[in-house]
């Protein structure tokens, strides 16, 4: 939905993202989207179901306070993003599981008493086991039954309704139809019914809420990747630790090496290097002097660098990142699943069809009495536990399965995107390689070079000199005794052994992964090492494209970089690719009408991640990386990602199959509640079976990733 032909399109649009925790189907999007519509100063408004979140572009004249309070007059409580996540820990799963357990408890103690009656008791004894069902079911839909209550009463207050309203009528109007034939001494009461119904329903409701707390947020991961503050140089000399949120442009900050920094700016003093690959994806560090432009999150890895701010807070490089992080996820989040289709047309042809049945029998003669057991029958035997089952049973098998292959599944609905793939769009460095430089020349160091080394390795936090200490401690080389330490910005580290200076510096003009060892006046001793392909690439490639997805790379490295490490696998390649140029590679396969596969690690990545139809990201990826992932893959093995592939696929057979289930039994069963033929507690029990029949059908998925 937009509204952007009602704005001044000269006027500044700022941007809002609220936590609404009651939005669960297409019904609740559309009366989000459209009822926001008329609010002046709107641009748009986008719901993201996944992550019950609204993303809300507005002009400054509407503030948050008026957004919060119109969602509230439709019907469904808000809050900002920054409120909401420390307000509402995983809160919802946990009651949902809580009411599950207590529903699920009751209606076994109920259902003995109901195996008395239905053996034959009559009488007082009948009466007795009545009374002691009423005592136990009641509490139980009391607390139980407060997820449904509370959005059907919601719903009705704001003159809506949804698919809650007819559950809880029905299940309200048994339980008092019940307790009135335990008052009455009557034959029948249905609190086994009323209590299983409960049950199950709960059941669908708590594998689609654990589902659904598996996609998390990548952006407060990227608040992690910048320094929480940073020290403040003033004019007058005087310095002062400041938090990140009260950097200004104009600022001079001190960043010391081993510090990530905590705005962009310019350095004004020193020089060192960089770890940009957060932001590039690149692993070379890159060197950076007097007047070089730095970016928030970098990493300072060899000497202190003063710094000139010139963007803090939301307008840094990786602020803008989390934007488009969000804004692409949102672009997806009209993504409806088919239960939540069928669902936005279920209350009302349920109402009608309770409705009619009841005047039907009353107008036949039947009294109200009998009426109402076969509007409530109608009501009961229409429940969409099945319909409610058939998406996450199938999605909550088929990710324990490749839980157990090895792939973390964290959203349900990422398997039917998974299912739909046929591009892949694959990052370089720690995706189709393994992200860590090794050494693959030792051979070329003397046993006493390989000791002096090791020394100087040691001392550097230099990723190529880590590299070089785990494979000389591999080796279980013993490091030289050396003096004189120390590290030079853009030289290297150098010490004395000996009397003799020994030196580890740079050594890649060729754009290769080197450094260099010189020991006093001798030849110097080029290392070199190399981001190795993971062990499968070829394979798992050659998988997809059996598949029929077609593959190629984008990446941030320099086209040398990529066209070493991608030899031999058959793929075309994209370079030098900023996060923007990432998503504008995604939206141009798409608008060529590809759904798109993205797999990549790092918060350059991010943004990609997030738009992309459905995306992988492997365990070795930052923080963000895995976030902004729909599934993240262990080990590393490329394998995993084909694997998936075919499992979903399966996934999506079989929730078809589900819901021809769901579709048969309410063809067989509503028409069996309308004549009159099942009471509430045979209702009950028909959706029950057809809830077990669609689970049944979904565990054969538990080999799904084999």
């Amino acid at each position: 939905m937009t509204a952007q032909s009602r704005i001044d399109v000269g006027e500044p649009v700022e941007r809002t993202i609220l936590a609404v925790p009651g939005v669960r189907c297409a019904g609740c999007i559309l009366k989000v989207e459209g009822g926001l519509g008329s609010l002046p100063g709107l641009v748009s408004a986008r719901v993201n179901v996944s992550t019950k979140q609204l993303s809300v572009a507005h002009l400054p004249s509407l503030q948050v306070p008026a957004l919060v309070e119109a969602m509230r007059s439709l019907g469904f409580e808000a809050q900002p993003l920054t409120q909401a996540a420390t307000a509402r820990p995983d809160g919802e799963s946990k009651r949902l599981i809580r009411a599950t357990a207590v529903a699920g408890f009751a209606s076994m103690n109920v259902m003995l008493l109901s195996v008395s009656v239905w053996s034959g008791a009559t009488g007082a004894t009948r009466d007795l086991f009545h009374l002691l069902s009423a005592l136990i079911a009641i509490p139980t839909i009391a607390y139980s039954g407060q997820p449904f209550f509370r959005s059907a009463w919601t719903a009705l207050r704001r003159g809506r309704t949804n698919m809650d309203v007819p559950i809880s009528i029905g299940v309200l109007l048994v339980t008092l139809l019940s307790l009135y034939e335990a008052l009455t001494s009557g034959p029948h009461a249905y609190f086994d019914g009323a209590v299983m119904l409960l049950f199950f329903l709960l059941v669908g409701r708590v594998l689609d809420s654990v589902m659904r707390d598996r996609a998390r947020d990548g952006a407060t991961a990227l608040q992690q990747q910048t320094a929480a503050g940073a020290l403040v140089i003033h004019d007058d000399g005087r310095s002062e630790w400041l938090r990140t949120e009260a950097l200004q442009p104009g600022m001079r900050i001190l960043v010391a090496a081993g510090e990530r920094l905590a705005a962009d700016g310019i350095v004004e003093e020193g020089k060192s290097s960089l770890d940009a690959s957060l932001l590039t994806g690149e692993t070379r560090p890159q060197p950076i002097r007097q007047g070089g432009e730095v970016h928030a999150g970098v990493l300072n890895l060899d000497s202190p660098l003063t710094v000139r701010v010139t963007a803090a807070g939301q307008d840094t490089s990786v602020a803008e990142i989390a934007r488009l992080m969000e804004e692409a996820g949102q672009g997806r989040s009209r993504y409806v699943r088919i239960a939540d289709r069928a669902a936005r047309i279920y209350a009302p042809a349920v109402h009608t069809l309770a409705a009619s049945s009841f005047l039907l029998w009353l107008a036949m003669g039947a009294g109200w009495h009998q009426s109402l057991l076969i509007a409530a029958a109608v009501l009961i035997i229409t429940c969409p536990c099945a319909l409610g089952l058939a998406v996450p049973a199938a999605q909550i098998v088929a990710a324990g399965s490749l839980m157990r292959a090895g792939v973390l599944v964290k959203d349900g609905s990422a398997l039917e995107r998974l299912a739909e793939a046929d591009r892949a769009l694959f990052d370089k460095t720690g995706t189709l390689t393994l992200g860590r430089p090794e050494l693959v020349n030792a051979s070329v160091m003397t046993p006493e070079q390989k000791q002096v080394a090791l020394a100087l390795a040691r001392s550097s936090r230099h990723p190529l000199s880590a590299a070089l200490r785990r494979a000389l401690e591999a080796e279980q080389v013993r490091a030289a005794d050396l003096t004189d330490l120390h590290e030079e910005p853009g030289r290297g580290v150098s010490a004395l052994y000996g009397g003799m200076e020994a030196r580890l510096g740079r050594g890649d003009a060729d754009g290769s992964l080197s450094t260099t060892l010189i020991i006093n006046a001798a030849a110097p001793v080029r290392l070199t090492f190399e981001d190795r392909l993971r062990p499968d690439a070829a394979e798992a490639l050659a998988r997809l494209r059996s598949l029929g997805i077609d593959s190629s790379a984008a990446s941030g490295d320099n086209a040398a970089s990529v066209a070493r490490a991608i030899q031999g696998l058959g793929l075309t390649a994209q370079t030098s690719m900023s996060p923007q140029d990432k998503l504008h590679a995604i939206a141009r396969l798409q608008g060529s009408g590809h759904k798109v596969l993205m797999v990549g690690d790092g918060l350059n990545d991010g943004p990609a991640l997030a738009a992309g139809h459905v995306s992988m990201a492997p365990a070795s990826a930052s923080d963000v990386g895995q976030n902004a992932a729909d599934a993240v893959f262990l080990g590393d093995a490329l394998m995993a990602i084909p694997k998936a592939v075919v499992a979903a696929r399966r996934t999506l057979r079989v929730v078809r199959q589900n819901f021809v289930i769901a579709i048969g039994y309410n063809a067989i069963a509503v028409p069996l509640a309308l004549a009159g033929k099942v009471t509430p507690l045979v209702a009950a029990l028909a959706m029950s079976g057809s809830s077990i029949i669609v689970v049944a059908n979904a565990l054969r998925l538990r080999n799904a990733a084999r």
